[in-house]
């Protein structure tokens, strides 16, 4: 499976109980908003499809998740630590308000000043206040909701109002 048909939703944590449960810490509410059968678990650099029997949330930012073929609290352990995937398109709506920061994250950023392409977002800052776009050359770029004027899930850009002088930083 290719990097960028998926992106991270959170990170499993340590087993929960003897029968194979497991903990995952979330950073994207996608179960909110998609039925899936399945997510994508990243084991020793290789994305590895797992398949939930069932899952529930503990706290806003925990779920408990039972996978199929994991019945054992030593088999749950060795999951630990895993970080935890979601495919793209089965996230991706056609109605752009219900897209997750953390599906942005791939995308190609565009500042809506010049059209330009500004670079690659590699990651997504949103452990303060101020949301923040880390793009691949490690700039960062404030990611107000106010200042994004579109979003092309096809196209995978964003376009972004961005304030004279960020990018000169």
């Amino acid at each position: 499976m290719i990097n960028g048909e998926v992106y991270k939703i959170g990170r499993l944590g340590k087993a929960h109980g003897i029968k194979g449960e497991v903990s995952m810490f979330v950073d994207d509410d996608v179960f909110d908003r998609v039925d899936a059968e399945y997510l994508i678990l990243e084991l020793d650099g290789i994305m590895v499809p797992f398949f939930m029997e069932e899952y529930r949330f503990k706290t806003d930012e925990t779920a408990l998740i039972k996978f199929e073929g994991i019945d054992t609290q030593e088999r749950a352990r060795e999951l630990t630590g895993a970080d935890v995937y979601f495919p793209r398109e089965m996230a991706e709506t056609q109605d752009n308000d219900e897209l997750s920061y953390a599906q942005l994250v791939g995308y190609t950023l565009i500042n809506a000043n010049d059209d330009k392409e500004v670079g690659e977002i590699a990651y997504i800052d949103e452990q303060t206040i101020n949301i923040m776009f880390e793009l691949t050359d490690g700039r960062l770029i404030p990611a107000s909701e106010e200042l994004i004027t579109d979003i092309d899930t096809e196209k995978k850009t964003i376009t972004l109002n961005i304030a004279e002088g960020i990018l000169d930083l």
